[in-house]
């Protein structure tokens, strides 16, 4: 078993400290806090040991979860990573892009693995589909959520669409051409509503809106490619696969059939792929456990976090313009 520690224990951090705990592949040694009191307070009701030393945290485990505010995940990350020990960061990777790319060489310079919370790859109902979404040619996302202080020191770009980027960036194989976007500040000093334009060199289009102060929540994605029509509820954990191919001669009575102008037929059907129920969480955790011991890439790597943060960046930088 790996021994981990758990830097922040915030709301994320607890569900962390939790499930390390119950996890076969961990061995949960303890968890920092900057905040002595709140540090004492989770060690009191829960029973995980708190340590009031970050090195000391550090020195004494194998993996370090950082479950921090994302202004101090390179400074966390820097200090294990020194020390040799392997890092799983929650989204988005780190403040600036400067800072994520020095984690990439520190990656390679001390030998260690890292991953970033990009928990919606181990979504039950994007994983039901994933292998079908191929070479998608229109991408259309809406993330809203109810407003929540918890994330409003950064933008709704780096709080809420960055999931989406990067479940976009894990499917389309091409790079990023251009970025068009638009951001308003409603209720924070950064955009709490966002839509972006991502358009790719393969042709493929991706249209991402965002919110975080919405009267609903909202998860959704819709992949459009050749002869397939995908959606997927990342909060319902439901998916839609409409599909389509050559019309039979003799359709059946119940057979839904489309001619376009050229008088070609094609037959729609649908697909319903097996969701299978699972905690995501746990899920990414695991899965870093299984990358560090079989010295394997993990399913998020750090240079996919650095893509997701580098397009992100680019977002908002196109709100200025």
């Amino acid at each position: 078993m790996l021994k981990a520690g758990v830097l922040g224990a915030g709301h994320l951090g607890k569900i962390h400290l939790r499930l390390l705990n119950q996890s076969e592949k961990y061995e949960l040694v303890g968890f920092y806090d900057p905040d002595a009191i709140n540090g004492k307070k989770v060690a009191d009701e829960f029973g995980y040991t708190y340590f009031d030393n970050i090195n000391t945290l550090i020195e004494a485990v194998d993996v370090v979860d950082i479950v921090t505010p994302t202004l101090s995940h390179f400074e966390c990350a820097e200090k294990a990573m020194e020390k040799g020990k392997h890092v799983f960061i929650e989204k988005p990777i780190t403040n600036t892009l400067d800072e994520a790319k020095a984690l990439l060489g520190f990656e390679r310079k001390y030998g260690v693995i890292g991953q970033v919370g990009h928990v919606e790859r181990f979504n039950p109902a994007f994983m039901a589909v994933r292998e079908k979404i191929s070479e998608p040619m229109f991408i259309e996302t809406h993330r809203l959520a109810e407003f929540n202080p918890r994330g409003t020191d950064v933008p709704v770009v780096l709080d809420l669409m960055i999931h989406d980027i990067d479940v976009i960036l894990s499917i389309v194989n091409s790079p990023v051409k251009q970025v068009n976007a638009s951001g308003v500040s409603v209720i924070s000093k950064s955009p709490d509503i966002a839509n972006a334009r991502i358009e790719f060199e393969n042709g493929c289009v991706a249209n991402l809106t965002a919110s975080r102060i919405s009267l609903k929540n909202m998860r959704k994605s819709r992949f459009f490619q050749k002869d397939a029509y995908i959606s997927v509820d990342f909060l319902e954990k439901k998916v839609e696969v409409v599909k389509m191919k050559d019309a039979p001669e003799q359709p059946g009575d119940f057979d839904m059939i489309l001619q376009n102008a050229e008088g070609e037929k094609k037959q729609i059907y649908f697909e319903n792929p097996d969701i299978e129920a699972n905690n995501a969480i746990l899920d990414e955790l695991e899965t870093f456990a299984d990358a560090i011991n079989g010295n394997t890439t993990p399913i998020v790597s750090l240079k996919q976090g650095t893509q997701a943060l580098e397009v992100a960046l680019m977002i908002i930088e196109s709100f200025k313009k």
